[in-house]
């Protein structure tokens, strides 16, 4: 081993002299070379190249097999960070033995990382927003919450980081895809600290995350990506100290788009010297110009070198060896990691109406039929951002091993997902016929429908280039609204299956059908979690994370970043299905509801408790929601705020008590310079298995319980 670089390798320093002592070592080209996301080897010092690149959206992804478990917004629908933290744990698990691999085969490629670039914890603010799915929807309590757990299991409870988690995309970004290169999204300071800071705030005090990446847009006018709110808000007032990193191409959004600046070279320096540390692209190859031009200084260079050295090294790259060395590949792709991903399927399935049909008694059914271009369809398992799957299974695939050789399985593609016909040269509807004549014969028919990551996602990923992959409005496509029709007015019981990373105007099978379950993307075990939910192996307890609409028309403007009269908190119309709703087989009774609110000011929580009791013949769990309103002030949020959720098992018959912390800044307002304030004000706080509103009332049969109480500035 060579003189001049022991010292960086000396394991007894800490991490900050290690990283200084190699700084030291380097001339200013290497220092600038590391600046990009495909750093090169510097084999003078024994560094070896690494790509920053990776993914782990809901499973390690891009790099071949591995568990893929539900897209971001069905592990949102699960309501449970804890098993969210579970997840995170497998993923990296797979990833470091991945990793290890690699590394024993000398590929230091793309995908081939620790740091991975998830999650995605903007808010869904629109329902139109193609890569709404990747979120974890549209409430800034729940969203940072499902994301701590996420991060935790990613990065590990060790001495050394197991991976590192990475936030995106900061800030004040859900759509439209089409245009996001030269967006400015206009935001008042208020809805800011209100609804799109929050989880990222969350995410770096609690959960300590490691990267934050910046948005391709404007904020107010600012470069996501070159904003002084990288350091003023986001390092010196909530004290990030890991690495900020560009979307990919963000930065020569400045000249080529935003018209910021004028060359790459000042693109690269606004960037740097502003705080953003790593670039996704091409134009940190200007970093070098942009100093000899007297843009930036060494200093600037340096300090974006540490940050990106300090992850390397708390991911135990330089060591010797490491706790996760000896992670075999073997632990990548388990069936216990299966399992979990049917688990997790499980749980995330909501249940949005049920006339009594569920579950199913499979000994009396002869017949059934299994009908749409989602019955028989892997893609609708992935999601996006996905890994490779080496098992997985179909709705039609599970149906029929549920039901065995002693019921006949009728099968129909019914339509092309959202062309006219199935066939390239066929008549419009060319298969309705078909599916028809399958329903007629069936004792049941189970209709799948909705959308895929080929329709709704990435700008550049997906099919629907007229959209840019977002929706133009919340419908289903007009073949599949044909079929549904066809097939419901044979009159025979429908159970409807809808797969879709987001909320859709689903009125007319809320109505007509016997029963109706939002799959999402439910990951390689998802089929066989639907089909344990209708037949009764399970319980549907799955809760949405977004609010399903009626239409867009009574939304605003895509571009409106204003929140007024977006998500539950501050819609002014009813849902079909709100926020918070789900069915379950199962049912309970809330009693008991106490507040410790005495001096909230002067505390950091206040205790919230209630009884809860299984009153069916179900084991099952229960997703417990607090809620929280706020009224007699201007500043007040519109309607009212989840504060705290809890799943929990409760067998039949019996009570479980609980007790849950809420955070004391939740009983204060955000004025509009975006500062949270005491102020004198009402509140009610509602405990129970929905929101407080008339339609989750009305859906559920039950009213949340509540108390009322004056909080004192």
């Amino acid at each position: 081993m060579r003189d001049e670089y022991v010292k960086y390798l000396d394991e007894k320093l800490s991490d900050k002299e290690r990283v200084k002592d190699l700084m030291s070592r380097m001339t200013i080209e290497e220092k600038a070379s590391q600046l990009r996301y495909n750093a090169p080897a510097i084999k003078r010092l024994g560094i070896p190249a690494y790509n920053w690149w990776n993914e782990a959206l809901h499973g390690v992804a891009r790099a071949g097999a591995a568990t893929v478990f539900p897209q971001a917004i069905g592990l949102a629908a699960m309501f449970d960070d804890e098993f969210v933290e579970s997840i995170g744990e497998v993923v990296s698990t797979e990833g470091r033995a991945k990793y290890n691999e690699h590394i024993r085969k000398d590929d230091r490629n793309l995908y081939k990382g620790l740091t991975f670039w998830s999650p995605n914890i903007n808010i869904f603010r629109d329902p139109r927003w193609g890569r709404g799915h990747e979120t974890y929807g549209e409430d800034p309590y729940l969203t940072s919450r499902v994301a701590i757990g996420y991060i935790k299991g990613l990065q590990g409870k060790g001495n050394r980081l197991k991976s590192a988690a990475c936030v995106k995309h900061f800030a004040a970004h859900s759509g439209p895809e089409i245009g996001r290169h030269s967006f400015n999204s206009v935001v008042s300071e208020k809805d800011l600290a209100e609804t799109y800071y929050p989880a990222f705030e969350a995410a770096i005090k609690e959960a300590k995350v490691e990267g934050v990446m910046g948005a391709y847009n404007l904020i107010n006018g600012e470069p996501a990506c070159g904003t002084p709110l990288i350091n003023n808000l986001i390092r010196d007032k909530w004290g990030f100290d890991g690495y900020y990193v560009s979307d990919c191409g963000a930065i020569k959004d400045f000249h080529m788009h935003h018209m910021i600046t004028s060359t790459a070279t000042e693109s690269a320096a606004l960037a740097l010297k502003n705080g953003c540390d790593l670039n996704c692209g091409n134009i940190y190859l200007q970093v070098l110009m942009a100093y000899q031009s007297g843009l930036v200084t060494e200093e600037d260079i340096d300090k974006a070198l540490e940050r990106v050295l300090m992850t390397r090294f708390r991911l135990g790259m330089f060591d010797s060896s490491t706790e996760y060395d000896d992670i075999p590949y073997e632990m990548n792709d388990t069936k216990e990691h299966r399992e979990l991903a049917l688990r997790a399927a499980e749980k995330s399935i909501v249940l949005l109406k049920n006339d009594g049909i569920l579950p199913l008694d499979k000994s009396t059914l002869k017949r059934v039929a299994v009908i749409g271009p989602n019955a028989d369809s892997k893609e609708i398992l992935k999601g996006n951002y996905n890994g490779t799957a080496t098992e997985s299974y179909t709705i039609l695939d599970a149906i029929r091993m549920e039901l065995g050789e002693d019921v006949r399985v009728f099968y129909s593609e019914g339509c092309h997902i959202y062309k006219d016909s199935v066939e390239g040269l066929a008549e419009p509807d060319d298969r309705i016929m078909e599916a028809v004549s399958m329903a007629e014969r069936s004792d049941i028919v189970f209709l799948c429908l909705g959308l895929d990551a080929t329709l709704e996602g990435e700008e550049g990923d997906a099919n629907n280039t007229y959209a840019g992959a977002d929706k133009k409005d919340l419908e289903l496509p007009d073949s599949q609204k044909r079929l549904m029709k066809a097939v419901v007015e044979t009159g025979k019981p429908v159970i409807f299956l809808l797969s879709t990373g987001s909320a859709m105007n689903i009125s007319y099978a809320h109505e007509h059908c016997s029963a109706v379950l939002q799959v999402w993307y439910p990951g390689q075990m998802g089929a066989v979690a639907a089909s344990n939910l209708v037949f009764g192996k399970a319980v549907p307890s799955g809760r949405l994370p977004v609010t399903f609409y009626r239409t867009t028309e009574e939304l605003p403007h895509f571009e409106d970043y204003s929140m007024k009269n977006r998500t539950y908190r501050y819609m002014e119309n009813s849902a079909l299905y709100p926020f918070g709703y789900g069915l379950s087989y199962g049912s309970f009774s809330y009693n008991n509801l106490k507040v410790d609110y005495d001096n909230i000011k002067d505390r950091d929580t206040i205790m919230v408790s209630f009884d809860i009791t299984n009153t069916s013949s179900y084991d099952c769990e229960e997703v417990a929601q607090v809620y929280l309103k706020l009224k007699g002030n201007p500043l007040v949020v519109k309607n009212w705020s989840l504060v705290q959720f809890k799943r929990v098992y409760i067998p039949a018959g019996e009570t479980v008590s609980l007790e849950l912390p809420v955070k004391a800044s939740a009983f204060q307002v955000v004025n509009e310079e975006g500062e949270r304030e005491w102020v004198d004000v009402q509140a009610i706080c509602y405990a129970g298995a929905s929101q407080p509103d008339e339609v989750s009332c009305e859906l559920t049969g039950q009213k949340p319980i509540s108390i009322e109480f004056d909080v004192k500035k």
